[in-house]
């Protein structure tokens, strides 16, 4: 059975950018394979955040993806910095990655404009990113077409830490990224992808009315200026979504209406947003009934993290052993500590 990592940062709620890009996958793959799911807390204070909010939105991240649908008893769900090894192997690993590397990443690069004074973190993101995964020895990472790169980088890092440390008794594998068929999510914008920090989404668990006012103004067809003009629904978002969530029958009915003018872009909206607020209306209800017992997705994370420790303090134990490091072995007697020179005689030569 192939063993799959994968993460998410706390954003709080999710939002369908989330759902069609991982959570959904996550859902299905938890049934065939060993999976992992982590909400990637250190990940998030690589950029400014609110830390009073990142407790709450943390778990609320927790019930967005149980009401989802990952099944704990399936999965090993909990927060990556309840397993303190993600942050030792990341450092671990900080020896053996190249620094032209990592200024390489593009994500690096687009995220790094944005901010005056580049913070480290930002730059060692892709090593966290790659002892996550290869703390679990994980072999597979669904991810999105974006973070294909930082896949390669953790194949390269496995690399390299093996070429050192590694022989056939213990070495990392060499994790195969796997993309879903919603390779980027575009936001109601249009333009880029779908970000809770730009406003350009809707929530999972947005009302039918906060669906309907979020779709309202999102971008489409820039061709269709009045309802009389017909449209190309190949390069418009909503279209796009509607294969997400409309039925077959509808996708086609929307296509021929597009191009022929035969409604606007309202009701094709319209009609979007009826389906999605049907689509996610089962897990509206599953996260109502979380938020009523916190505790209990409190429980969930601290059984999760629980099982996560025994892999992970494994590995790590290797790790110790092969790069030589002094064993802090409780067991062996504590020597007797050595006696300190008289008053006033020390520093004396």
């Amino acid at each position: 059975m192939a063993r799959v990592f994968s993460g998410i940062q706390p954003s709080g709620e999710l939002h369908i950018g989330n759902y069609l890009g991982a959570v959904r996958r996550w859902v299905a793959l938890q049934e065939q394979h060993e999976c992992f799911f982590c909400i990637v807390d250190y990940h998030a204070i690589t950029q400014e955040y609110d830390a009073a909010a990142l407790e709450q939105r943390t778990l609320d991240m927790a019930i967005g993806l149980l009401a989802a649908g990952i099944d704990p008893h399936r999965a090993v769900l909990f927060v990556q910095s309840h397993v303190q090894e993600h942050t030792e192997l990341s450092w671990v690993f900080t020896s053996v990655s190249p620094i032209g590397e990592l200024e390489r990443m593009t994500q690096f690069k687009e995220k790094s404009q944005r901010q005056e004074s580049v913070l480290a973190g930002l730059l060692i993101y892709p090593v966290l990113q790659a002892a996550d995964v290869l703390l679990y020895r994980a072999d597979t990472v669904p991810v999105g077409e974006d973070q294909v790169q930082h896949v390669e980088l953790m194949r390269e890092i496995a690399r390299k830490w093996n070429a050192r440390y590694g022989d056939q008794s213990f070495s990392f594998p060499e994790p195969q990224a796997m993309v879903g068929d919603a390779k980027r999510i575009l936001g109601l914008d249009g333009e880029a992808k779908m970000s809770k920090s730009l406003g350009n989404t809707i929530g999972l668990l947005d009302s039918p009315e906060e669906i309907w006012q979020r779709l309202r103004p999102a971008k489409t067809d820039p061709a269709r200026v009045t309802k009389k003009d017909p449209g190309n629904p190949d390069i418009c978002n909503i279209y796009d979504l509607h294969k997400y969530f409309s039925p077959p029958e509808t996708v086609k009915e929307v296509a021929r209406k597009c191009r022929g003018a035969e409604w606007g872009c309202l009701d094709c909206k319209r009609v979007l947003a009826d389906n999605m607020a049907k689509a996610f209306a089962p897990i509206r209800e599953r996260a109502a009934e979380l938020k009523q017992h916190p505790e209990q997705v409190r429980e969930i994370l601290a059984q999760g993290a629980e099982k996560a420790r025994a892999v992970a303090q494994d590995t790590v134990c290797t790790v110790r052993q092969r790069m030589g490091f002094l064993p802090a072995d409780q067991s062996v007697p504590p020597s007797r500590p050595p006696a300190l020179p008289p008053k006033g005689k020390r520093g004396t030569r």
